[in-house]
């Protein structure tokens, strides 16, 4: 009975043995089955990698082709831009010099002009002296002095030399503008009409002979006052004519009595004209003056687009070197990628190429940026105030084509204000100048300096300025804040020393 049911356990186990091998071997079948399949999907993991990489290489091959293009049809066109803009310069240099050469001898013409005003000056001067010792002397003498032949002697010396047209003959700066011209020659001619319509009012060949000689030294004396009229002389030169008027209507006072009342009213009369005259030949040196304004604007943008090309060029060659360093960096961890096994160290090096082609693209991004801003028009429309400076409400608007539009602010508020510049917007455009322009022309109106338009400052509304930006650009950024810190600070510390 025992060795019965010895045996008996012992084929139970025999079978639990057999079971249990049954269950092994189809546990090794599905582990490897389950081999295969983690083999299998390495194998597709391993091909899409290859693809991936494949995909990525070509991808950057022709993103640098595209870039490359794009950066040498933007060099091509900079160095068009470039030398269209030295022969523009080149132009604007030989009118400069001509204009320079044509000043030099109407300065040679105006000075032997003076010398004759003055000359004939002195000469009415002793004439008019001349008469009032003649009519002194026929009042208090016993002889008998000859009018009509000492009227026909002067008349012929006046005739000879032109004394009475000194006026409507004389030469003004505003005859060489076409405009100016026009309306000179009319107020010369109502100047002549009136000389005419007076002289006619003299019946005694001596009262015509004193009213000609007066007309020869005011119009003498105009002359000489229209001469030195500059731009900023205009009311010096009416409160000299006033003078001159004046002076005149003292000696009639002084004279004979019975022509006083007439040259009273001739002189009142011709005064306006006079000052008119005056007007005109102003207007000339306006426009000389800006014309002069433009040729400082443009010399001093030609300056600065110099300053920011060479400034550009620097940046590009800087950036050219970091993307060689770039590039070399990721073929050399590429290289390294191809033969390493590692699995972490294939991890590592993945994720350095990546952070390199990161900082690749940013670099290629700014060499395209160089290359917009290089065609000549591109850059940023700033938007600034100072209140320490200039006050309340009053903005600059100007245009820069630095990368970094900062860096002009900061020179701008350097040396010559005591305060920083508060910075309101910055508007990258690619026509800034013409988005600039367009801004001073909708805000002319509110111009500081309405003579010199280099001066960008503009009085107006912050809430104003901040609709016109969003009208221009709705992604632009405006900063309505004046902090103006250094400004409040310095105030702070003078009222707690005071």
């Amino acid at each position: 009975m025992g060795v019965f049911k010895k045996l008996k356990q012992l084929t139970t186990l025999n079978k639990d043995i057999e079971n249990a091998d049954l269950a092994l071997v189809k546990l090794k079948s599905e582990i490897h089955s389950l081999d295969l399949k983690i083999g299998k999907n390495k194998e597709l993991l391993e091909n899409q990698e290859l693809l991936i990489d494949k995909f990525s290489k070509e991808f950057q091959e022709k993103n640098n082709e595209t870039r490359l293009k794009i950066i040498e049809d933007a060099m091509s066109e900079s160095e068009k831009i470039k030398k269209e803009s030295d022969e523009y310069a080149a132009n604007i240099s030989s009118q400069f010099h001509e204009t320079v050469k044509n000043n030099e001898e109407l300065s040679i013409k105006n000075e032997a002009l003076k010398k004759e005003n003055a000359k004939l000056l002195r000469q009415g001067r002793k004439w008019r002296a001349d008469i009032q010792f003649i009519k002194t002397l026929s009042s208090s003498t016993k002889f008998t002095i000859d009018d009509e032949e000492l009227y026909n002697k002067i008349k012929e010396t006046l005739s000879e030399e032109h004394l009475l047209d000194t006026i409507s003959n004389l030469h003004l700066h505003s005859d060489d503008s076409k405009e100016l011209r026009k309306l000179s020659t009319a107020t010369k001619k109502e100047i002549t009409t009136i000389l005419a319509k007076y002289e006619k009012n003299y019946t005694t060949k001596t009262n015509r002979t004193i009213y000609a000689l007066m007309v020869i030294g005011l119009q003498a004396e105009i002359k000489i006052l229209m001469y030195n009229l500059t731009f900023n002389k205009i009311s010096e030169s009416k409160e000299k004519l006033e003078e001159i008027i004046h002076k005149f209507l003292i000696i009639a006072g002084e004279g004979n009595q019975s022509i006083l009342p007439t040259i009273t009213k001739f002189l009142l009369e011709i005064q306006p004209l006079y000052s008119e005259l005056l007007d005109i030949e102003y207007k000339y040196f306006i426009y000389r003056e800006r014309e002069k304004e433009e040729q400082r604007l443009l010399k001093e943008q030609m300056k600065q687009e110099a300053v920011e090309r060479k400034a550009m060029e620097a940046e590009r060659k800087k950036l050219e070197i970091e993307e060689g360093k770039y590039k070399t960096e990721i073929e050399k961890n590429s290289l390294l990628l191809e033969n390493e096994t590692d699995d972490e160290k294939v991890r590592q090096l993945q994720l350095r190429i990546q952070e390199l082609q990161t900082q690749l693209s940013s670099v290629e991004d700014k060499k395209e940026e160089i290359a917009s801003l290089a065609l000549g028009k591109a850059g940023y429309v700033y938007i600034i105030s100072n209140i320490g400076s200039f006050g309340n409400g009053i903005f600059k608007i100007g245009m820069t084509r630095r990368l970094e539009p900062q860096q002009r602010i900061d020179e701008l508020g350097s040396a010559s204000v005591p305060f920083k510049f508060d910075v309101h917007a910055f508007i990258f455009s690619d026509d800034a100048v013409g988005l600039e322009y367009k801004l001073h022309k909708m805000l002319n109106q509110n111009r500081v300096n309405k003579v010199n338009l280099r001066k960008e400052f503009f009085k107006v509304d912050i809430e104003k300025i901040e609709k016109i930006v969003e009208d221009i650009d709705p992604t632009a950024s405006f900063n309505k804040t004046i902090l103006a810190q250094e400004y409040r600070q310095s105030i702070a510390i003078a009222e707690n020393q005071l």
